[in-house]
């Protein structure tokens, strides 16, 4: 069992790779990455059955980063979890590298979706979903949604069917960091209130500090008791989390630090 102590321990060496990865390439998203990462460290570390040494081992639990722009988090995620060395966080959004800003699972072993154009993640989330209950197997799906992408009508068309079928092996979760490229969320396009949003769709709904990780943990505990319907994690998160001068600046959305920066955020984090 690994405690709490070594999740956060974890979640620190996975934000290192997320900053070693879009200084590297000087390009990438790591507002959103960061914001997500001790769910992430929770999912991979504790919540979900996988083998990295099997990548497509049939019983493994399924995960879908429908916000595919925060791929530097899972990359991290993965490495660090062993499914790749280490090293090769730093190729980056570089040419011919296995690591493109988007996740690609044709040529990453532990992506079990290609994703980037937002809003298509939860449909298929529902297809995995609705395939593991055709078959009889026990595997759960994850899918972490972005609070700006579930602007996006075929985010609320898939909540609709998921509900409908009674997918209670779905656990969503929304990266409610209230900021998108273009502004704060709530001015652009409210999507509040979340909570009865869910609710109304069919889903049990779960309200936790997306950066506690012991909340994290009780909440994916609790989303497995649920039955006959599915569950949405609303985690309240703070863009660029763990990185002073990049928490809640919209501005660290899509730019990479300067090596002043780099260093600064390197030693935040050690």
């Amino acid at each position: 069992m690994i405690s709490i102590e070594e999740l956060q321990k974890k979640a620190k060496e996975i934000r290192k790779g997320i900053i070693e990865e879009v200084y590297s390439a000087q390009s990438g998203h790591p507002g959103g990455s960061l914001s997500c990462t001790d769910i992430l460290t929770v999912l991979y570390f504790k919540e979900m059955r996988v083998k990295p040494e099997e990548p497509e081992w049939e019983e493994r639990d399924r995960f879908i980063l429908s916000k595919g722009h925060a791929s530097p988090a899972l990359y991290s995620t993965l490495a660090n979890r062993g499914y790749f060395p280490i090293e090769e966080l730093k190729t980056f959004r570089k040419v011919n590298s296995r690591l493109q800003g988007h996740p690609d699972k044709n040529k990453l072993p532990g992506i079990d979706m290609t994703t980037g154009s937002l809003g298509q993640g939860l449909s298929v989330a529902n297809g995995m979903a609705i395939s593991a209950k055709l078959e009889n197997k026990d595997y759960r799906v994850y899918c972490l949604l972005g609070d700006g992408e579930i602007e996006e009508g075929q985010i609320w068309e898939a909540a609709m069917a998921a509900g409908h079928y009674k997918l209670d092996n779905l656990c969503v979760i929304i990266d409610n960091n209230n900021l998108q490229i273009d502004g704060t969320v709530d001015k652009v396009m409210s999507i509040y209130p979340l909570k009865e949003k869910w609710e109304n769709f069919g889903f049990e709904t779960i309200e936790i500090d997306g950066h506690n990780i012991e909340a994290i943990i009780q909440a994916f505990e609790k989303a497995r008791t649920i039955q006959s319907k599915p569950t949405a994690i609303i985690a309240k998160t703070v863009k660029g989390k763990g990185i002073s001068f990049m928490e809640n600046q919209i501005g660290w959305h899509g730019k990479a630090p300067n090596e002043e920066q780099y260093k600064q955020a390197m030693q935040e984090l050690r």
